[in-house]
């Protein structure tokens, strides 16, 4: 029998090469003989770049970037052949600060123009960035400040590259922009279609998360609606409704304006990536999961990418999770065949964490698919 884990992390539990360790430890300790191909798996949010330097031939680069408040930090990204690919909450993301530092009007992506500079300088022209999980709302103007891009108010005062400038700039300045930049490729990995700006926007939707109030997300949309009309005209362009601009507080928008960036499902970079079709052949089985299972799921995430290609291969996709919480069958319709959740007890946040926890209940749980396969396979 054959098996495809690809499974997503256990967010403050474990990672999802952990996770399918586990799995794929279980599967042969019940069924000797089967045949398991391991390929954890990410969306473009935290854990994409550890994703690359565990499956793929792929180089680790150890830097020193500035963080979300502009402090020194030991970061890292990946190269793999000429391609450099950067996890912008390596950088900038809402895990680097503790709940009293989270400050959307003062955070900047800064860092993650560090990251590109140092491949730059590396003879790097192709990029992948992913953008999930930022503690930011800077519209990417740290990241392009980074860059060489300078941003004035109205007495053309430079203004410093965070949230709270947005709303002052009014004009910008690209004679600086790094030149290398005009050969260069960007392909983003974004898990969200949020346009830049109004409800569905960046602020509206991510800002609380990120430590803003209700002043600072009206403020901050206000700005973002700013900044976005300077930089069309500059540009001559306007991605602002474009689907996945306001991921990351706008640096999608950022990287699709002034570095023509691609942007793409993180999941489907991962799945092309890793040729997961080209290990479908013969597969009885696919077993994936994430933490939570919900409806959000179903929105370029890992579960709904792993599902269209079980669907298109007719290969039955078992999804795991530490809580499902779904409220429709879209899920099931993109290809997931059955869920479970590895709680089989009532028990508290702090104790489902642990790491000793979630392997037992990981392992109970798959000890129980895969005797239910086997009975099935034998009729």
């Amino acid at each position: 029998m054959k098996f495809i884990v690809s499974m997503d992390s256990f967010k403050g539990s474990l990672n999802q090469k952990e996770l399918t360790r586990v799995i794929e430890r279980k599967i042969k300790e019940i069924l000797p003989d089967s045949e398991i191909v391991s390929l954890p798996m990410a969306d473009g949010g935290e854990g994409t770049v550890d994703c690359f330097l565990d499956n793929f031939v792929t180089k680790k680069i150890e830097i020193k970037v500035n963080d979300p408040l502009m402090r020194e930090i030991d970061s890292y990204y990946a190269i793999k052949d000429k391609t450099a690919i950067i996890e912008m909450a390596k950088a900038s993301g809402l895990t680097l600060l503790n709940d009293l530092e989270k400050s959307i009007m003062n955070t900047t992506t800064f860092g993650v123009g560090e990251m590109i500079n140092d491949a730059l300088d590396k003879g790097i022209k192709d990029f992948i960035i992913t953008i999930g999980g930022s503690a930011t709302n800077d519209g990417g103007i740290g990241m392009l400040h980074a860059l060489g891009t300078r941003f004035f108010d109205k007495n053309d005062n430079l203004l410093e590259p965070i949230g709270k400038s947005l709303i002052r700039i009014n004009r910008i300045d690209i004679s600086n922009l790094d030149d290398r930049l005009l050969s260069s490729r960007f392909e983003v990995a974004c898990d969200v279609d949020n346009p830049l700006f109004g409800i569905n926007g960046a602020t509206f939707v991510y800002g609380k998360q990120k430590g803003g109030n209700k002043e600072d997300i009206l403020l901050l949309d206000n700005g973002l609606r700013t900044y976005s009309e300077i930089a069309n005209k500059l540009m001559r362009v306007n991605f602002t409704e474009y689907p996945g601009v306001g991921a990351a507080g706008g640096l999608g928008y950022a990287l699709k304006t002034f570095l023509k960036a691609k942007l793409t499902p993180g999941i489907d970079i991962m799945l092309n990536t890793s040729n997961f079709e080209s290990h479908c052949k013969n597969t009885d089985y696919i077993i994936t999961g994430e933490g939570k299972i919900d409806d959000q799921s179903a929105m370029g995430k890992v579960l709904s990418g792993i599902a269209k290609i079980g669907k298109k291969h007719n290969i039955p996709v078992i999804a795991i999770a530490g809580s499902i919480e779904i409220s429709n069958n879209s899920l099931y319709d993109l290809g997931i065949t059955s869920m479970f959740s590895i709680l089989n007890k009532p028990m508290s946040l702090e104790e489902a964490l642990k790491k000793e926890t979630t392997i037992k209940n990981v392992e109970a749980t798959i000890e129980k698919i895969i005797k239910q396969i086997s009975t099935k396979k034998s009729y």
